[in-house]
């Protein structure tokens, strides 16, 4: 199994869909956690309960934006939040993970997997590479997202520094183009992945 992670706003959407192209099947994190608080889940209705119904959109779907401003102000709140929707987010991975063919490639695009130190569970561990100060405009200028808000969900992921420090392969995405494969072991391209998961757990 392949770990792949990045910072917010590293671009993991453009790796994931390469490696889907290749022939990988991927479970995406970002996904589920949309999945699991869809309207009239039990999700949805937890965080209701936690944070209140200001974080619901005219619709009774969730308002994601609305609770971000309330989970991201301090520790406690993200915390909290994460009491919540982590434990389902898990039990759809596990969902997921058992789904898939046996000799398939599974890619776990995760953006918390250093933050939760998840690493020694992958057989490899990719990293989207992209400096904190596009990820920045990025988040601001393409998601709208305001740049407060932005700054503070990025000091709360590890650094670019921990992530490449875990990385058996970087990858760069600072640019418009595709990005750029760097393994940090003998892999020359993105054909990689097929063989290198075929081995047990990765060393630590």
């Amino acid at each position: 199994m392949v770990g792949l992670t990045g910072g917010i706003g590293a671009g993991k959407s453009t790796v994931t869909a390469v490696l889907e192209e290749a022939g990988a099947v991927i479970v995406d994190a970002d996904k589920i956690a949309r999945e699991v608080v869809q309207p009239e889940s039990p999700g949805l209705a937890m965080l209701v309960a936690e944070f209140g119904e200001g974080i619901l959109g005219q619709d009774g779907s969730l308002d994601r934006a609305a609770l971000a401003s309330l989970a991201f102000v301090d520790a406690d709140r993200t915390a909290a939040l994460n009491a919540i929707t982590h434990p389902l987010i898990g039990q759809r991975t596990a969902e997921l993970f058992t789904a898939a063919p046996q000799d398939a490639i599974v890619v776990h695009d995760m953006p918390l997997l250093v933050e939760g130190g998840l690493t020694p569970g992958y057989h490899l561990v990719v990293v989207v590479d992209t400096p904190a100060d596009i990820r920045l405009e990025r988040l601001v200028g393409q998601r709208g997202m305001p740049e407060d808000d932005a700054r503070a969900r990025m000091s709360r992921q590890a650094t670019d520094e921990q992530r490449r420090a875990v990385a058996d392969v970087l990858i760069d995405n600072s640019g418009s183009a595709k990005p750029s494969w760097r393994p940090r072991a003998p892999w020359s391209s993105p054909g990689w992945f097929r063989s290198s998961t075929t081995c047990g757990p990765r060393p630590r």
